[in-house]
């Protein structure tokens, strides 16, 4: 396996590519499977893509981009959505490098009170007193806007009085200002029917649940007619209000304070497996969501399988909800647990919302394999090379050339080969530095150069796409001189790489290229870069060892080249020479000579 390519990131990189673009929250999980942090976006894969596009902006983000090993997504219908879930998660998970969120107190709630002849306000402050409250919002604009389309439309009182029939057959009360300026038209004292304040009720609630048709009709025919009266700047202040209330989308499903404790499932059938969405609702809130893929062994029917995910989910999750809203019935039954499959309201969008999880979960699925099946690692990795290196044709092959000598000893150099971003160690070649004196690198690297070119050429074999010299601009000006004398500097592209700072060296251009530090292309210049030191430095020490053990046997007087690499090729060691006894020393290299070597080592 290619120790250069990150299977982890990979893998972000797979998920990352199908991420739909849509508004909804992320989470990144960490190699233990723990959430270390969590986002909101308008736009999933637009913002996922950010953190590995560049370097990060700081340090702590860098260490969350090292960090991430999985990512999760949940998709919303609004960025308030994706706000507000947002808000539950970093609640419930207090991950690691998400900064410490407000209580929901800090977001405003519009609460129709339970009571004789409703008030409608807002608060911060939820009582379990039966009473109905809608948000929280994350825009106060937006709330004093609903209150004041409630007050202008339909005349509520805004008192504190307890209004029950008794009390105001008694005649206990009178009315106040708010019903001598209109606002109010006197419930108190028995002026205004209950069933049609009542109705009043119904209404205001259906445009908070988002039913606002007919709210925005209302308020634009109102402001034709105050147009045709010339009452302009009433119906600039209608205008305004119309134009905020189209801007807000149908009441979110994230939230919705009276459904308390419930567990919602969607399944959706593939073919050979099904994909099966789960959605926590607690107190009104989205805590938790998973999505599993069942691979069918029998032709299961989908109430098999919904039975059999509900099962693992809510062991898996430790869920005790009591009551699971689905799409269909599961054939299996569980004590205590209530099923429903609503047909509208607030149940009903929680229900689609989690159909369009489950059906971007299968949709992401295909896509991978799709992108798969298009695009081998191979192609991907010489297609990122090619763009981040800006080369003319994709590097198919690169061969990479490094130099290794001690003070001018021994000098040597080495050739590896990668092809298709993988080493072809058949290919690699090592050079003994034949005409230069002393050590002089940019020298010993124009000669290596033109040896292993002028061959190819001479030869007519295919020259690589990609040459990558060890070292920085001098090395690689070395290089260039033979490739334009051999007329090929054209042909192949040739790039150097200085180690300190791991700065990419254009020929002609004094800027270095910085990659970043988890490019793919970087980690493949670098693994042949250190592949080619190595290689060189191996035959570069065993040319050390051979010449060492050479003169050894050199000294022994009467023993010249060809009797020392007869030995050693024989025995491969002076050690193992040392060892051996008269007879097979004589049998290697003949009865005089063998005998001249074996008395010189007992002497010895």
């Amino acid at each position: 396996m290619d120790k250069s390519i990150n299977p982890k990131i990979e893998l972000l990189k797979e998920k990352i590519a199908v991420l739909p673009s849509d508004p909804g929250v992320y989470q990144y999980y960490n190699k233990d499977g723990k959430i270390i942090y969590v986002g909101k976006a308008k736009n999933l894969k637009k913002r996922v893509s950010s953190y590995f596009v560049g370097r990060p902006d700081n340090g702590k983000t860098a260490l969350l981009v090292r960090n991430i090993c999985n990512i999760e997504h949940i998709v919303v219908n609004s960025e308030e959505d994706a706000l507000l879930l947002e808000n539950n998660l970093i609640k419930k998970y207090q991950p690691r490098y998400n900064v410490l969120l407000k209580d929901d107190k800090s977001y405003p709630w519009i609460v129709v009170k339970n009571e004789p002849f409703p008030r409608v306000f807002s608060t911060r402050h939820i009582v379990k007193d039966g009473s109905l409250y809608f948000g929280p919002y994350t825009s106060l604009g937006m709330v004093r806007t609903l209150l004041d389309l409630f007050k202008s439309t339909y005349p509520l009182r805004n008192c504190k009085l307890n209004l029950a029939s008794q009390k105001i057959a008694e005649g206990r009360y009178k009315v106040c200002l708010e019903y001598h300026l209109g606002n109010c038209k006197g419930p108190c004292i028995g002026a205004y029917a209950e069933d049609i304040y009542r109705q009043n009720i119904e209404s205001i609630k259906n445009i908070l649940r988002g039913n606002i048709h007919a709210a925005i009709k209302y308020l634009k025919d109102l402001m034709l007619d105050h147009a045709s009266n010339y009452r302009f700047e009433e119906a600039e202040e209608l205008k305004q209000k119309i134009k905020q209330l189209d801007s807000y989308q149908s009441k979110s499903t994230v939230v919705s304070s009276n459904i308390n404790n419930v567990d919602v499932y969607s399944i959706i059938d593939d073919n050979d497996a099904a994909y099966v969405n789960f959605l926590k609702v607690v107190n009104g809130a989205i805590i938790q969501a998973h999505t599993i893929e069942l691979k069918k062994k029998l032709n299961e029917s989908l109430p098999e399988l919904l039975s059999l995910a509900i099962t693992e989910v809510r062991e898996r999750l430790h869920s005790t909800s009591r009551e699971i809203i689905v799409p269909i019935f599961p054939d299996s039954k569980y004590e205590n647990i209530r099923f429903i499959i609503p047909q509208k309201g607030d149940k009903k969008k929680l229900l689609e919302l989690s159909q369009r999880n489950v059906t971007y979960y299968r949709l992401e699925k295909l896509k991978q394999l799709s992108l798969r099946k298009k695009e081998t690692p191979e192609d991907r990795i010489v297609n990122t090379m090619q763009k981040d290196l800006r080369l003319k044709d994709k590097p198919k092959h690169i061969e990479c050339f490094d130099n290794s000598n001690i003070q001018g000893n021994f000098p040597v150099a080495a050739c590896v080969v990668f092809k298709n971003g993988k080493p072809s160690k058949k290919d690699y070649r090592h050079f003994h530095v034949k005409t230069v004196v002393g050590p002089d690198d940019f020298a010993s690297m124009e000669e290596i150069i033109e040896r292993r070119y002028s061959r190819l050429i001479r030869e007519n074999e295919a020259l690589p796409n990609l040459v990558i010299i060890d070292g920085g601009k001098g090395q690689l000006g070395a290089a260039m001189k033979i490739f334009r004398r051999l007329q090929i500097d054209d042909q192949v592209a040739v790039i150097g790489i200085a180690k300190r700072l791991e700065e990419i060296f254009f020929p002609g251009d004094p800027v270095p290229l910085y990659l970043d530090k988890n490019s793919e292309t970087l980690k493949i210049i670098q693994h042949a870069r250190n592949e080619a030191h190595r290689f060189g430095i191996t035959f570069h020490r065993n040319q050390r060892s051979k010449n060492f053990a050479t003169s050894e046997l050199h000294q022994i007087k009467g023993i010249g080249d060809k009797t020392a690499q007869k030995l050693l090729g024989d025995f491969k060691s002076v050690e193992q020479i040392k060892k051996l006894s008269l007879q097979e020393m004589e049998h290697s290299i003949g009865a005089v000579k063998g005998k001249l070597v074996w008395n010189h080592f007992q002497s010895t």
